[in-house]
């Protein structure tokens, strides 16, 4: 079903007649292969550290797997369906534990908060690494994979790198959910459609893979070890 209870009806048929959504597509899939022509690579844009103290340009990674994860809230188990206003509440231990198992196999995990899915990332910059080391996971925690500041991945004023992200490879679902809980304009069929998107790029900075907001971390490490394997049978 759709987030929020939209209808697909509903709701993809005014996208249809634009133009927006193409007839005939899959519903959902856990991880969909970018294209083959992309010609582009991640080492032409960059991002600002969620500290705000270096601007570090995807250069930096050449070379490297690296994937790219969009943050926002979400319910995390263990806090009785509890919605937490901070979204990289959820994830960052099980990203700590993909970022040291596959470090030495050249992977780089880079985290981007956004607020555009039901307003839920709220805080500011300054509040997101506090709540890690104090909140949850609490106990001093602290991710070892980089986060960069805030910002937008689909809409007038996305980053670049997530236009190019998104227009590299196919959308992992044609669904967009409730619009009341959509806060982008305009409304693209490769947009991300919720927290918790992730994209693989491969050492020569071209995308490879890109995977459903709700495919776990453990899905994800396994498709990443099947590419590393077939590079390796290459």
């Amino acid at each position: 079903p759709a987030m929020g209870g939209c209808s697909r009806s509903a709701w993809i048929l005014p996208l249809f007649l634009a133009g927006l959504v193409q007839p005939g597509w899959s519903e959902e899939r856990e991880k969909v292969d970018c294209y083959k022509s992309v010609k582009d690579t991640i080492y032409n844009y960059g991002a600002m550290t969620i500290d705000g103290d270096e601007y570090i340009p995807f250069e930096r990674y050449r070379g490297k797997m690296v994937l790219f994860v969009n943050g926002g809230g979400c319910r995390c188990g263990g806090m009785h369906g509890v919605l937490l206003s901070h979204p990289w509440l959820c994830l960052p231990a099980e990203l700590n534990a993909l970022q040291n198992e596959l470090r030495d196999q050249g992977l780089v995990v880079l985290g981007f908060p956004s607020n555009q899915f039901g307003k839920q990332e709220p805080g500011q910059n300054s509040e997101i690494l506090p709540a890690l080391k104090h909140v949850r996971p609490g106990g001093g925690f602290e991710p070892n994979f980089q986060l960069f500041q805030k910002g937008d991945v689909n809409g007038a004023k996305e980053q670049k790198v997530f236009t190019f992200l998104k227009n590299a490879c196919p959308p992992v679902t044609e669904e967009f959910g409730n619009p009341n809980k959509l806060f982008w304009e305009p409304l693209r069929i490769h947009d991300i459609k919720w927290n918790f998107e992730k994209f693989l790029v491969g050492p020569d900075g071209v995308p490879i893979m890109r995977w459903y907001h709700r495919a776990n971390i453990e899905v994800v490490k396994n498709d990443i070890m099947a590419y590393l394997r077939q590079r390796q049978e290459q």
